[in-house]
């Protein structure tokens, strides 16, 4: 709901210009009933104040019944009083929404200008029909039906500014008798009478008849929020469960985290989150988002009691802040600088601490005591849920891995190989090449220097390999001494390259020994060779069986018969 800077400083001036000018007319031609005493009128100023205070929740609507107070104010001391009554509670209210913030202060003029029309208009509309105020209305029936028009006036006055101010201003378009407006009928309709029993019993009884009235229906109030407020927990403690279960059913660490962040900006008014880890004696941020979108990770290391996220990490008790000035001198965190409420919570897991989530917005008070909890719990479902993704991905890397070199294994080779065919089956690749390496002699090498070495052998080639081949491809080890690279988008001549890179790489630098068979040598070099085949798809196959076996055809009739040390392309004649 974003209003123009022209339309905030014409709500100003709207403001300086009609209500002081507004009062001054109302002083002089309906002057406040004096005789009543000053602290009968405190008495009904501190009520409204009290009622704007303590809204009453449906329906998650927040539903502000000033009115009969108004009403009892406005026929016992005239429109004077009401209307000062009036603005007074407009900024009560509006420090209750906690949203007199900067950016949002013309909301207070804009509410001001719309509470001072429909008192003025209503009132000065009964006056001219000929309502009188005071304390002898009850003998007056004219005066009383008056009443009940200028109730239903204020009413319709207050409807028609809000659709007003909705639709000229914050330019939202939403049917004047909608769901709101039924609430707010019924609420009213309902409470309204409540205004003429207060002007009753004032005048019956005095400054007794406000307790009589007043406690009553501020403590129905409160009975509504404290149910409200149970309701609410209920439902972030059903949304927490169901978060809980999507971040099970994840399987990686990156997924369980970006989902986590994102449910908690949805369920809180989140306007920066970060999460760190806990690593030896440090907290390492792996996680940051800002206004709803993920953002590069800072080279961010705190300690303990260091910064919010480190007392956090110390005490292992969440922390709460409502405004900027209660923890700006502890924060060594790099927050934004428009930032005011915080929450830190330690994430928890088997009595470890594993990590802090830290959530910030711009609002002040914009979370309260009660969100600890679920956002504990959620932390909760958090560390399990990344304990279980982190179980899962290093049970696929080994799976996936070979032990002895950590380049991937041929199960996992043979699944990439089936999917990049099906992109070039697809036109989503050109072309696809592959090259297979065989270490000459490699028994040899074992019978002479011992299996040791023949597998530092095996690691420090794996090494070179991916080393050599970067990003170009991926690397496996396809079985024994034999390797493979698959090489997407990298045509049969650019592959033949690649291939004899390898090769001199292989037969031009010797490899290191740590651990030969012969006594009184610790470390030894050794030279060796390799001998290659590549093959090309969809030149040299149509299928991924037909790439590897065509490769392996070119390595064992193409280079090994050759003589070794060399590298062979597959060809069909």
């Amino acid at each position: 709901m974003d209003v123009k800077p022209q339309m905030k400083q014409a709500i100003f001036l709207v403001w300086i210009l009609m209500v002081p000018a507004g009062l001054w007319f109302t002083y002089n031609n309906y002057p406040p009933n004096i005789s009543v005493n000053w602290l009968d009128l405190l008495a009904f100023l501190l009520l409204t104040s009290i009622v704007a205070a303590v809204p009453i929740v449906i329906n998650n609507m927040f539903i502000f019944l000033i009115q009969w107070v108004a009403l009892a104010t406005f026929l016992r001391f005239g429109l004077f009083a009401e209307i000062i009554f009036a603005q007074i509670a407009v900024v009560v209210l509006l420090l209750k929404l906690r949203i007199l913030r900067k950016g949002e202060l013309f909301r207070l003029p804009l509410n001001l200008n719309m509470f001072f029309l429909v008192s003025f208009i209503s009132g000065m509309i009964y006056y001219i029909l000929g309502g009188q105020t005071g304390p002898n209305l009850t003998h007056d029936p004219r005066s009383l039906w008056l009443a009940v028009l200028y109730v239903v006036l204020n009413y319709f006055l207050n409807q028609i500014m809000v659709s007003f101010n909705l639709f000229f201003i914050y330019k939202i378009k939403k049917s004047f008798f909608g769901k709101d407006f039924f609430v707010e009928t019924v609420t009213t309709l309902i409470t309204l009478p409540i205004g003429f029993v207060l002007y009753i019993l004032y005048n019956q009884v005095g400054l007794i008849g406000l307790l009589f009235v007043g406690i009553p229906f501020v403590s129905l109030s409160i009975i509504f929020n404290l149910y409200y407020s149970s309701e609410k927990i209920n439902e972030y403690l059903q949304k927490a469960s169901e978060i809980g279960h999507q971040m099970a059913e994840r399987l990686y660490v990156d997924d369980v985290l970006d989902l986590f962040i994102q449910k908690l900006s949805e369920m809180l008014p989140v306007d920066y989150s970060y999460i760190l880890e806990a690593d030896g004696e440090v907290l390492k941020l792996i996680r940051r988002m800002e206004a709803g979108l993920v953002m590069p990770n800072e080279s961010l290391s705190l300690k303990k009691q260091e910064g919010i996220c480190g007392m956090v990490w110390s005490k292992q008790k969440a922390l709460l802040f409502t405004s900027r000035k209660e923890w700006q001198q502890y924060t060594t965190d790099n927050i934004p600088n428009d930032v005011e409420s915080i929450i830190g919570v330690p994430i928890i897991r088997s009595k470890k601490l594993i990590g802090v989530l830290l959530l910030a917005s711009k609002q002040k008070r914009a979370y309260e005591k009660s969100q600890l909890m679920i956002i504990d719990i959620l932390c909760s479902h958090f560390a399990v849920a990344i304990e279980n993704a982190n179980n899962f991905e290093q049970t696929k890397r080994q799976s996936e891995r070979c032990a002895l070199t950590n380049l991937f294994n041929y199960r996992y080779f043979e699944t990439l190989l089936t999917e990049e065919f099906k992109k070039v089956a697809n036109f989503e690749r050109k072309i696809l090449s592959l090259i297979i390496l065989d270490i000459d002699h490699f028994k040899q090498v074992n019978d002479t220097y011992g299996h040791q070495s023949g597998n530092e052998i095996l690691r420090e080639l794996a090494g070179r390999l991916r080393k050599l081949v970067g990003g170009l491809g991926t690397v496996a080890r396809y079985g024994g001494e034999e390797f493979v690279v698959l090489l997407p988008d990298m045509s049969k001549v650019e592959a033949y390259q690649m291939a004899e890179q390898i090769r001199e790489m292989v037969s031009n630098w010797p490899f290191t020994l740590q651990q030969s068979l012969e006594l009184g040598n610790n470390q030894q070099k050794i030279m060796i060779t390799a001998s290659i085949g590549v093959a090309t798809a969809p030149e040299d196959a149509e299928d991924s069986l037909a790439l590897i076996r065509h490769a392996d055809r070119a390595l064992y009739v193409g280079a090994k018969r050759a003589g070794r040390n060399r590298v062979a392309e597959y060809s069909s004649c």
